[in-house]
């Protein structure tokens, strides 16, 4: 793949997409998409999906898997958030997976966003600067830290290796 930061593991984007509530037809943004997988899990039920990235790689890698999955709903932006956020418009929920810029990031969304925004972190001081940001702007619903482990075999038996954590930090206006 190439890309750095894989993709999304399954039981988080699961858990992510949930304190969405991405509903049919809404407007979603996925800021950082990476390789597209969160955008082409939000494609299935949103009317569009706007998928922003600053690394031309991850918009091209995340443009082809959009296309291998049949997700046509999917506009793939390549540039800063900062300066692409305010030019899509009222949006229904935003998925941000990357951390650079995050209160300004924050901010755009608060004013764009009626519904949920949800912010995956995996390092603490990204935890703490989203906490803290959200809480600023009035928008802080909850924090999740979620552990995954997944089974391998071991000595003709069965074993978990665990994931590294993953923080889920929800906020928004509190409908949806």
């Amino acid at each position: 793949m190439g890309l750095k930061a894989g993709p999304t593991q399954d039981e988080v984007m699961a858990v992510s997409l949930a304190k969405l509530g991405i509903r049919p037809g809404d407007r979603v943004v996925d800021v950082g998409c990476g390789t597209g997988k969160v955008s082409i899990a939000a494609s299935r039920t949103a009317g569009t999906v706007y998928a922003i990235d600053r690394r031309a790689e991850a918009v091209a890698y995340a443009r082809q898997e959009a296309a291998a999955a049949g997700a046509g709903n999917i506009e793939f932006l390549e540039g800063d958030a900062v300066d692409v956020l305010p030019k899509l418009g009222p949006l229904d929920a935003a998925f941000v997976g990357g951390s650079r810029r995050l209160p300004e990031v924050l901010e755009i969304l608060a004013r764009m966003v009626r519904g949920r925004i949800v912010v995956n972190a995996v390092m603490v001081g990204t935890l703490n600067e989203a906490i803290v940001s959200m809480q600023r702007l009035g928008i802080f619903i909850e924090a999740v830290h979620l552990q995954v482990s997944r089974s391998a075999g071991i000595a003709g038996g069965v074993m978990f290796k665990p994931l590294n954590p993953v923080y889920i930090i929800v906020g928004g206006s509190g409908c949806s």
